[in-house]
């Protein structure tokens, strides 16, 4: 009989989860490893060899790993769930002329899911993930706070976790810096794992060019949206561009158009094909919409309170007053923010905890 129970914990073959499936173990629990298999990359048509944690090396990797430590391990193939939800997703967005955010969409509505089924499946009380990020009950509330260390914390991509999933939740590596963490696998043997490097690229794109990704995908798509036209936001025509999707908010490079001047896209408006440039001033906002907000650290917010609030995942964050209207947040900004970018993530933060998070809609001036 184990001394905590059983845990669930998912092993990509990589360092994090490796050192928190093992640290487990060494606590008392029993531990029970799974592999998700989300992609093929055969499917994506990309050049890039394959690589990550859905590589027939990688599931190898996280096997071997398990059966050395006593380990019971499985793989979970949740291809078509995955596939259905968040690759579609991630088209229609870019086609809707927003820039998508399948990580957070994968841990909200498939890693989870599929994670909490099987522990209920197999009577393990808790899952657990190789996230930098800690969570806590107060107040009758779960709540997820940043990892302890600042240049790995993964807070932001977790937004989206219900109640019901973050009481089942543990993150063992939230009280670690990297540093230790990579410590702790050369200590255990894995000197190989600890030096190897990370990828932060998504995990169905491995080629970083989700461009070609997109041409592969939609048939036809270059022919349908090509042509279209670069204009300034009073609507003088600048030039014609290759298509609005291939387009995202912020993006300077890669315009193949000389205004004799740095300019930047400021909006992508899909109905009429076209990418509104401007200089770089004209990319600060003071405020911004926020749709499907997900609330986390309090059940709702009566009355506006500020807060830390992040735009992207490496975004230091902006001091904002938050105005909760429903499932929206309205968002004022202390000082005007560049690039906010439809279809991203926007986190709301006090101090250290996570208030609650949703899809960004839209930037506004006031």
């Amino acid at each position: 009989m184990s001394k905590h129970g059983k845990i669930l914990v998912a092993m990509s073959g990589g360092l994090d989860s490796t050192v928190a499936a093992v640290m487990l173990r060494e606590e008392g629990y029993e531990v029970i490893g799974v592999t998700m298999k989300t992609w093929d990359y055969q499917n994506s048509g990309g050049s890039k060899k394959e690589t990550g944690c859905c590589s027939l090396d990688s599931i190898n990797d996280a096997r071997t790993i398990a059966v050395k430590h006593d380990i019971h391990h499985m793989i979970l193939d949740i291809r078509d769930e995955f596939g259905d939800f968040v690759i579609e997703n991630f088209i229609e967005e870019y086609l809707a002329g927003r820039t998508p955010n399948p990580c957070v969409l994968c841990n909200t509505h498939i890693k989870w899911e599929a994670l909490l089924k099987r522990a209920n499946m197999l009577d393990c009380e808790f899952i657990a993930t190789g996230h930098y990020a800690q969570v806590r009950h107060e107040n009758d509330r779960y709540v997820i706070s940043k990892g302890l260390d600042d240049n790995k914390d993964q807070s932001y991509v977790l937004w989206g976790l219900t109640q019901q999933s973050l009481a089942k939740t543990r993150f063992p590596l939230g009280g670690f810096r990297k540093t230790d963490i990579r410590q702790m696998a050369i200590d255990m043997g894995y000197q190989e794992l600890a030096n190897k490097s990370e990828s932060y690229e998504i995990c169905f794109v491995p080629d970083n060019d989700y461009r070609g990704f997109l041409k592969r995908k939609v048939d036809g798509l270059e022919e349908r949206v090509e042509g279209g036209n670069f204009v300034t936001a009073d609507g003088k025509i600048l030039g014609k561009h290759r298509g609005y999707p291939f387009y995202t908010v912020g993006q300077r490079k890669g315009l193949e158009i000389a205004l004799g001047e740095p300019m930047f896209v400021l909006e992508i408006i899909p109905e009429t094909n076209t990418v509104v440039l401007g200089r770089e001033n004209e990319l600060s906002k003071k405020g911004m919409w926020v749709r499907n907000v997900n609330m986390g650290k309090f059940a709702s917010i009566d009355n506006p309170m500020e807060s830390l609030t992040k735009i992207r995942y490496k975004d230091a964050g902006s001091i904002a007053t938050i105005e909760q209207e429903g499932y929206r947040m309205k968002v004022i900004f202390n000082n005007h923010v560049k690039a906010i970018a439809p279809g991203q993530s926007a986190v709301f933060y006090d101090g250290n905890d996570v208030i609650g998070g949703g899809w960004i809609q839209s930037g506004f001036d006031i």
